[in-house]
């Protein structure tokens, strides 16, 4: 077969569009493109939602409850509002409850969380340094002894703890309830994690060439540079204290010792719409005062987010960037 060696091979730009077409295959998203992103974003629209007002839902709700008798909060809609002044009644039946009992149990859990939080920081973060910059005869056990209790659930260890207070004659104080609340764990492997990974090693070796102690380097090197990392363990560690139930419920005795958690408990006991066998017209406390009740109890934490958000997205992001 003869072929002429001067013919010009034809150019790929005047080649037959549906050559082109088997070539370079069907267009990015074929023929369910816009129709298929569309409905996927739909899809995900109706999933967010969902999830949102399966969660938002009963937070409205508990919002508009102190606004209303207890009556209204059964025969109106739960998205109807009442008035201001119920606020104010609601308030003043809650605080009038076993002559204050709820401003006790808010003293009681703002003595046991930071109480607790502060000793887990003071502790925590030099453990966690400690782990990080030294080696030492069982570094990896206590390592691996961190990790263990960390992930063990929190009720699993409150028998032990009782066992372990009972022997000091420890029960019934409040040092029950702080001392546990101070054992944090978590707060010491993050501390471990971000020492070990975020501070250069050189900046400690030259702060130690220039004639700082350990302590020193650590106090005026490591710690600073700490920060967002220390306001993370004081928040978990603040909101775990903060929300604990069955610690303080099996450690105290007394209800002027609870925490607002626990007297919450108490304050459910004494509804008439939660327990029947409380016939008493003359109680004050109906589902109105314990929807504020709740909302009182968790707005410490809420408080306590909002200050410190910034400290936190910091502390979260820490060694995830450098510059």
């Amino acid at each position: 077969m003869a072929v002429e060696l001067g013919a010009p091979h034809p150019s790929p730009a005047v080649q037959p569009r549906a050559a082109l077409a088997r070539v370079d295959g069907p267009p990015p998203g074929g023929h369910h493109g816009p129709t298929g992103r569309l409905a996927a974003r739909v899809l995900a629209a109706l999933v967010l939602a969902t999830a949102a007002a399966f969660f938002l839902i009963p937070l409205v709700w508990l919002l508009l409850a102190p606004t209303k008798t207890d009556h209204q909060l059964v025969v109106q809609s739960p998205f109807a509002f009442g008035s201001l002044a119920r606020v104010a009644t609601s308030w003043n039946h809650l605080v009038a409850y076993e002559g204050g009992a709820i401003l006790v149990w808010l003293r009681n859990s703002a003595i046991y969380s930071f109480s607790g939080t502060a000793i887990a920081i003071l502790v925590g973060i030099p453990a966690g340094y400690g782990l990080a910059v030294t080696q030492f005869v069982g570094r990896k056990t206590l390592l691996v002894a961190t990790l263990v209790v960390m992930i063990m659930p929190s009720t699993a260890l409150v028998l032990p703890l009782f066992l372990e207070m009972n022997a000091f004659h420890l029960i019934g104080n409040a040092f029950s309830v702080i001392l546990p609340f101070a054992f944090f764990p978590f707060g010491v492997y993050l501390a471990y994690i971000y020492f070990s990974s975020t501070i250069p090693p050189d900046l400690l070796a030259a702060s130690r060439i220039d004639g700082c102690t350990e302590w020193k380097t650590f106090r005026f090197i490591a710690m600073p540079l700490a920060t967002p990392v220390i306001a993370l363990v004081a928040f978990f560690d603040f909101v775990a204290s903060w929300n604990n139930f069955f610690l303080p419920f099996v450690m105290l005795p007394s209800s002027n010792q609870y925490p607002v958690q626990v007297g919450l408990e108490n304050l459910l006991s004494s509804t008439p719409a939660f327990n029947p066998t409380i016939g008493g017209s003359q109680l004050a406390v109906y589902r109105p005062e314990l929807a504020l009740a709740i909302l009182v109890a968790i707005a410490p934490v809420l408080i306590v987010f909002l200050f410190a958000q910034r400290a936190l997205v910091a502390g979260l992001l820490a060694g995830a960037t450098k510059e």
